[in-house]
């Protein structure tokens, strides 16, 4: 469904443009390249054009807001946070030797042999 949509979408966008060629120069793109307004490719282009036009009038009434981030989601994605930046070094005896006798040795201040 996703891919129907961008198709649509970039039918929608060449169609957008052709508009603008004719509003602005009277030069209308699709019919000058597939031989005039009343060939039938250049009907087919404008029938698919029309279509996609239809499918993308849904993406305005879509409350589905998975392809546009929220505000305060977007708020939260500059928050960030430093705390780690600032703690303090882990203590690596702890981590290589996690018997009792060592953590009660580092809380006490007493330092074993191995420790000096």
């Amino acid at each position: 469904m996703k891919t129907l949509r961008r198709i649509a979408l970039a039918l929608v966008i060449i169609g957008a443009i052709n508009w603008g060629l004719i509003g602005l120069f009277q030069f209308d793109l699709v019919g000058s390249i597939f031989g005039g307004t009343t060939s039938g490719f250049a009907r087919f282009i404008y029938t698919l054009v029309g279509i996609s036009g239809i499918i993308c009038l849904g993406l305005l009434f879509n409350s589905d807001t998975a392809d546009v981030p929220d505000r305060e989601e977007s708020r939260n994605l500059s928050n960030t946070s430093y705390a780690t930046e600032f703690a303090e070094d882990p203590d690596l005896d702890k981590l290589y030797n996690p018997s009792m006798e060592a953590y009660e040795d580092m809380e006490d201040g007493d330092e074993d042999e191995e420790f000096k």
